[in-house]
């Protein structure tokens, strides 16, 4: 779920909770759009952080600090003149919005007790933190807005707060089931759609999830629901925000694996199909969450260069493979020529010179068969040109089989390094992988004098329910060294059947394995590999002492010629990762 309304408000709860009455201790201001506030309670201390990114807008509490810069901003240097040592009376949330305002009290310059704001609002590329007086006045803002750069509001020094209402929507909080069922029945827009564009703090994943609860279609047009079901949807809708009213958030993030799909401070029951881990606050769940999220774009973005030229070469051998398949195809009508060929020595002696055409007796099928000719030469010589064409299309299909082998393989080679880059976690992972795109000639060598990057990557790592230890390698270089220079020749060997992915190793230290341990392995060999995500995944595995490595081959490629299969899941969030 997106930074909505709903999650701002089990926010606003959490700090009310943890943060009232407590005051200020210190604050920094390690980013231009970023405060970072140190609040001592009675319970502790607490780092919150308030950040106003137009990219990545944040508020939660923390317990990890951000060294600030040398010289303070002005912004930074005027909120410890005025709330420094100040005491917050309340976090509260206007309606729905996407807002969260601190109300402090402090002393002025005279020691007199005064109270200011704090504003801060999430609101993507419009995200501000403004500083107001009692009257809400602004005093100043961490970014400034002028009416050339807005037409609804500016923010400056001086000029009053206000929210601006742009698109006339409800609050969800108090709407009426009356209001609720006029403005959403009237709108043309699929059902959620109309949801979260008539009330105020709702994501269109609420809305779905609303929906859902609702049992009705989600992209119905809301105009086509009658009174109804209407009236049920707002009951639904009622029912799906009690614990916003009570304080009472689960906040929860869904994991496909070990990426993290979304976040909610409600059950969503549209992504029960996910793994789940539920947290004891919202700070810790959007912490969590984007930490993660950063972490999986941080080498996406790194791994880009890589990714590109490695789609790029599949892209050129697949059209290579499809064209070599054509040429083999077209060699097919080989052994057409040469049955005619036998058939003009045959049965040719009979021929009228000058025939296009004869009838003979196909011995090889018992039928009749035409046999065209060419009249322009004799008889026996079409025998001969039959055979010629033979001869070129069998040299022709022994040479084309051989490059689409070449090829086929080389397609299943750069397909297992696009599941490498997709499992790749941290930018060591990435350095092995260039050592083999090198290797292979995709990637122009270094030259003699630099010297090689130092492999610091390993294998994962898990641990068996059993307690048994199960490496899982992380490209095709870690896949062959796991697998022949790692394991024992008793150990289990892993791989998803027919799909590029990661060889999964079982140490046994000489004992049977349970079959709890061979379903685990079996998991992690599904999850790792180009088939996760599917219900069901055929797995092979089989003693390493029975897996070889033919000479010549690429990396990461073995053959084994008898093995154990099963089907199974790629669901591992139930093994121990060390």
């Amino acid at each position: 779920m997106a930074l909505d309304g709903i999650t701002i408000a089990c926010m606003a709860h959490e700090l009310q909770e943890k943060t009232v009455g407590g005051r200020i201790a210190k604050i920094a201001q390690p980013e231009a759009d970023e405060l970072l506030l140190t609040i001592k309670t009675r319970e502790g201390s607490h780092r919150l952080l308030l950040s106003a990114s137009a990219s990545l807008p944040l508020v939660y509490l923390t317990d990890g600090n951000k060294p600030g810069p040398m010289t303070a901003p002005n912004f930074c240097m005027l909120l410890r003149k005025h709330i420094n040592g100040g005491r917050i009376l309340s976090v509260t949330q206007p309606s729905l919005e996407r807002i969260l305002r601190f109300e402090i009290e402090h002393l002025d310059e005279m020691g007199d007790l005064c109270r200011k704001y704090l504003i801060v609002e999430i609101m993507g590329k419009h995200s501000n933190i403004i500083f107001c007086t009692d009257t809400d006045q602004i005093i100043d803002s961490i970014k400034h807005v002028s009416a050339q750069m807005s037409s609804v509001r500016e923010v400056l020094p001086g000029r009053n707060y206000f929210i601006p209402d742009t698109q006339e929507k409800a609050d969800p909080l108090t709407i009426t089931e009356e209001a609720f069922t006029g403005l959403v029945g009237k709108k043309a827009a699929k059902l959620s759609k109309a949801l979260y564009t008539s009330l105020t703090g709702l994501s269109p994943v609420a809305a779905e999830e609303i929906c859902a609860q609702a049992s009705l279609d989600s992209d119905r047009a809301a105009s086509s629901c009658d009174e109804e079901m209407l009236i049920h949807l707002y009951r639904t809708f009622v029912r799906f925000l009690a614990p916003v009213r009570t304080g009472g958030c689960t906040p929860t993030i869904y994991y496909d694996g070990k990426a993290p799909v979304e976040f909610s401070c409600l059950p969503l029951t549209i992504y029960d199909h996910y793994r789940k881990e539920t947290f004891g606050s919202v700070s810790q769940v959007l912490e969590r969450y984007y930490a993660e999220k950063n972490t999986l774009t941080r080498i996406r973005q790194k791994s880009s260069d890589l990714r590109r030229i490695v789609q790029t070469a599949l892209e050129r051998n697949v059209k290579k493979y499809d064209l070599q398949a054509k040429q083999l195809k077209d060699t097919e009508k080989r052994e057409k020529y040469r049955v005619y060929g036998e058939l003009i020595n045959t049965y040719g002696y009979g021929v009228e010179p000058g025939s296009r055409s004869f009838v003979a007796l196909n011995y090889y099928t018992g039928e009749n068969i035409t046999i065209p000719l060419d009249p322009q030469i004799p008889v026996q010589e079409n025998a001969k040109k039959y055979f010629d064409k033979y001869g070129k299309l069998k040299r022709t299909c022994e040479a084309v089989t051989a490059l689409l082998k070449e090829t086929g393989a080389e397609i299943e080679h750069l397909r297992s390094i696009q599941t490498a880059l997709d499992i790749a976690l941290q930018e060591e992972d990435l350095v092995q992988i260039k050592e083999e795109l090198m290797e292979s000639g995709y990637i122009r060598k270094r030259n003699p004098g630099n010297r090689r990057p130092k492999i610091t990557s390993r294998p994962f790592h898990y641990v068996s329910s059993d307690g048994f230890h199960i490496y899982v390698g992380k490209n095709n270089l870690q896949n062959d060294e796991l697998t022949f220079q790692t394991a024992r020749g008793n150990d289990w060997w892993f791989h998803a059947k027919g799909a590029p992915g990661s060889h999964v190793i079982v140490q046994t230290n000489g004992e049977e394995l349970p079959d709890r341990t061979f379903e685990e392995a079996a998991r992690l060999a599904a999850y790792y590999s180009g088939s996760r995500g599917a219900d069901k995944v055929e797995i092979d595995y089989v003693e390493r002492k029975h897996v070889r490595k033919p000479n010549g081959s690429r990396p990461g490629f073995v053959v084994y010629y008898t093995n154990y299969s099963m089907m199974i899941d790629s669901d591992i969030s139930g093994i121990r990762q060390l």
